[in-house]
């Protein structure tokens, strides 16, 4: 099968539609397709072919996501999609370039996959003004249920998706629930040596004894590492041998270690700034837990891959990411911040075995999700769009 994947933005640029992205072109090649990947590059002012990847003019939209934008029309992008003559279209964004996969879609006559990766509702504030917020949204609806009605199959990481669908007014449609992927054979327990570990926790303040505790991802508001601070404030101690460590960068990093700042808890969390995805492996071997309030994800790969590093994850209750963390088996789930202090107490409480069991169960509860599994899962998912592209048309002709 030829399948032509469009991204906003792809490596060396790193967010999780982009790690997604990689790893399903990964997963499909493996199993025998032919994948063209079309992508904004913000460095370069020409076409251009390299790698499977096909790269378009664009411009870098750092303030989100650092996602490159290109314009929605092009000739040029769609001659050479045309000349790749694809059997599916999936597109993974909804700006240029993913508006530009729907209208190839349509003119190439090829079913449109598309995944909903992110709940644009949480992320408005990076492109509206406050007051402008409420029309933004309305805009956003009205265009996400053009781009569904031109889609013949619909995906997403959770089911959060369908209810975000839903809630706009899209009750008729099905959506097929494909959970993200993690690099499995590079998150893993022994990314790094002891000695690696020991640097990284002395370089955080992180004692022998202390159990460090981590987040990982943008440093945006959507990712509530404000109500993490809140919650460590009001009830872990000083003396309880815990360590926060904030991995990522983003527009709140300073309002958040101010905020640790006037909290008092300064000395318990440390903040490490932007770490490049290929040295993130030997940052969760360093830590022992990892942790998040967020309500603004999906299926967050950067949980998934700390999973893998054999991370028990405490979760903040969500109800439509229900699963994802199963109570004893990867982690636990918390309502308040009374009930994260006593599941951090619970875990360093734990006999040496139970734990070691928490953390084996961790990445055996997301062992199966590494790249031929997300593409096996989405080629069934592409077999249902030509399979409906194909009763369309001969309905057409009737």
């Amino acid at each position: 099968m030829r399948i032509a994947l469009f991204t906003e933005t792809y490596v060396p640029y790193i967010n999780g539609v982009v790690t997604h992205v990689k790893i399903l072109r990964e997963g499909l090649i493996k199993l025998g397709h032919e994948v063209l990947v079309v992508c904004a590059n913000p460095d370069t002012n020409r076409y251009f072919i390299k790698d499977g990847v096909l790269n378009c003019p664009g411009v870098s939209f750092k303030k989100f996501y650092d996602y490159g934008l290109a314009s929605p029309i092009s000739p040029l992008r769609y001659k050479y999609i045309k000349e790749f003559n694809p059997d599916i279209i999936h597109i993974h964004n909804e700006f240029g370039v993913g508006y530009s996969g729907a209208s190839c879609a349509k003119f190439l006559n090829v079913p449109l996959v598309y995944t909903l990766h992110t709940m644009y509702d949480d992320y408005l504030y990076y492109i509206a003004p406050k007051p402008l917020i409420p029309l933004a949204k309305k805009t956003t609806h009205v265009y996400e249920k053009s781009l569904v009605a031109r889609a013949t199959a619909i995906t997403g990481p959770s089911k959060k998706v369908s209810e975000y669908f839903k809630s706009i007014g899209i009750t008729d449609r099905t959506v097929h629930v494909i959970p993200n992927p993690v690099e499995i054979d590079a998150f893993t327990p022994d990314a790094a040596t002891e000695e690696q570990k020991k640097q990284i926790r002395e370089r955080h303040g992180v004692k022998d004894d202390e159990i460090m505790v981590c987040f990982c991802g943008r440093l945006g508001k959507e990712k509530s590492v404000d109500v993490l601070l809140n919650y460590w404030a009001e009830t872990v101690k000083p003396d309880e041998k815990f360590k926060l460590l904030i991995i990522g960068e983003g527009p709140v990093k300073e309002e958040l270690e101010q905020q640790a700042k006037e909290l008092g808890i300064d000395n318990m969390v440390s903040f490490t700034g932007a770490i490049q995805h290929n040295d993130l492996p030997p940052y969760y071997a360093a830590c022992d837990l990892y942790i998040t309030t967020s309500l603004s994800d999906t299926n967050s790969i950067s949980m998934l891959e700390g999973m893998a590093a054999e991370l028990p994850v405490l979760h903040i209750a969500d109800e439509l990411n229900k699963g994802q963390v199963v109570n004893g088996v990867n982690g636990y789930i918390f309502h308040n911040a009374m009930e994260m202090h006593q599941l951090l107490l619970k875990y360093r409480d734990m006999p040496t075995e139970e734990r070691q069991a928490l953390k084996h169960a961790a990445r055996e509860s997301v062992a199966k999700s590494g790249a031929e599994t997300l593409a096996k899962n989405l080629l069934e998912v592409y077999r249902i769009a030509l399979e409906t592209k194909k009763l369309e048309d001969a309905q057409k002709v009737q």
